[in-house]
Order: structure tokens, then C-alpha cells, then sequence
């Protein structure tokens, strides 16, 4: 079984206001990333909230999470969500995604299970801008180190710590996500 984990419980304090809630092609950023989920090969979406859940509408067929300690950054999230994921030993794999990202797709969710499974390296990570992030594909034997994560860091110190044992799938449209109004302003001259 695989889990996607969908990151949604930061301030957006660039922005000024929650970027869960804006607004793409008619659809909260929420909304995409989870249909995207949906329409997906995963088994199993856990969407993690926290600075701004109580004016998040809850979305149907997630596992929907509160990170009381969102605060603390993004490591916090994994955390919350990997605690859960555990619990479930036929959960093989996690697939970790960021809310921000308007242009993940159910068919780039396959590509990172695919490839994983053509190569069976433990980390199937998507590049863009001369870098490798998220989405990012973990087998269940990285789930401890998810869990120690702490901080601000997301899993990008775990991609550096197995360079020998990652594979990748380019993203193209993967460094356009959502900080600032400047961005969304960007975001709504382009298209699916």
C-alpha cells in the first residue's frame, strides 16, 4: 500500500492569507492536490493541517490530520503524518507532496510509484530548477528517519544523506508553488 502525505498546515505569512484556500482553475490549492491524490494509484491521503484549519474545509476521503506543533515547521507535519502512517504495516511506501504546488498531477504521482518500482531504489524524488524535492517518493524502510526530522527542514536532508540510492522524474512546472502574492499573481496567467 502506498500513503500520500499532503503538507497544509503552514501560516503563509508571505502570502497574508491561507494559500490551502486559493483560488486555481476554480479549485482551492487544497482541492487540486487532493483530487490529484484521488485520481492517483495511492491507497491511502493524509492531509495535514494546522495554522489555519479552522478556516480549512475538510475534504472527503482524506485522513485529515491537526499538527498542534505546526509552528515548529515543516518537519512537525511529517512527523504528525508519519505517527499515523505507521500504525499501518501494510503501508509500504509514503509519497510526500506539498499543498502549494499547483501543477502536481495524478499522472506524476504514478510516475514516482513507477519508477520506484522499475528501479526499486528507497527514494524517487521530482527535479526541477537544477534540484530534487517534492514530490518525493520514501519506502516504508526511511520511515524512521522521517520521524526524527525536526525543524524547518522538510525530508530534502534525508535525499542528501542516500544520493546513492534515489531515482528521479523531471517536474518541470515543480519550482512554481505559492509563497507570496507576487506568485499567485503569476500563478493565475498560467494553465493546466
Amino acid at each position: 500500500m502506498i500513503a500520500l502525505i499532503i503538507l497544509a498546515a503552514g501560516e503563509s505569512s508571505r502570502l497574508g492569507s491561507p494559500k490551502q484556500n486559493l483560488l486555481f482553475n476554480g479549485e482551492t490549492l487544497l482541492k487540486r492536490a487532493v483530487e490529484a491524490g484521488q485520481q492517483s494509484n495511492v491507497d491511502t491521503i493524509v492531509v495535514v493541517l494546522g495554522a489555519h484549519a479552522n478556516l480549512i474545509k475538510p475534504i472527503r476521503d482524506t485522513l485529515t490530520l491537526y499538527n498542534k506543533n505546526w509552528q515548529e515547521g515543516m518537519a512537525s507535519s511529517i512527523r504528525c503524518a508519519m505517527v499515523e502512517i505507521n500504525k499501518d504495516p501494510a503501508i509500504e511506501e509514503v509519497i510526500i507532496m506539498l499543498c502549494d504546488q499547483p501543477f502536481v498531477s495524478a499522472d506524476l504521482i504514478n510516475s514516482l510509484i513507477t519508477k520506484q518500482n522499475e528501479t526499486a531504489k528507497s527514494i524517487i524524488a521530482s527535479t526541477y530548477k537544477k534540484t530534487s524535492g517534492v514530490p518525493v517518493l520514501f519506502v516504508r524502510s526511511l520511515f524512521p528517519e522521517l520521524l526524527l526530522l525536526r525543524g524547518k527542514e522538510g525530508a530534502k536532508k534525508i535525499l542528501k544523506q542516500h544520493m546513492n540510492n534515489i531515482a528521479t522524474i523531471p517536474f518541470e512546472r515543480g519550482g512554481i508553488d505559492i509563497d507570496t502574492p507576487e506568485d499567485y499573481s503569476k500563478l493565475q496567467k498560467l494553465s493546466d
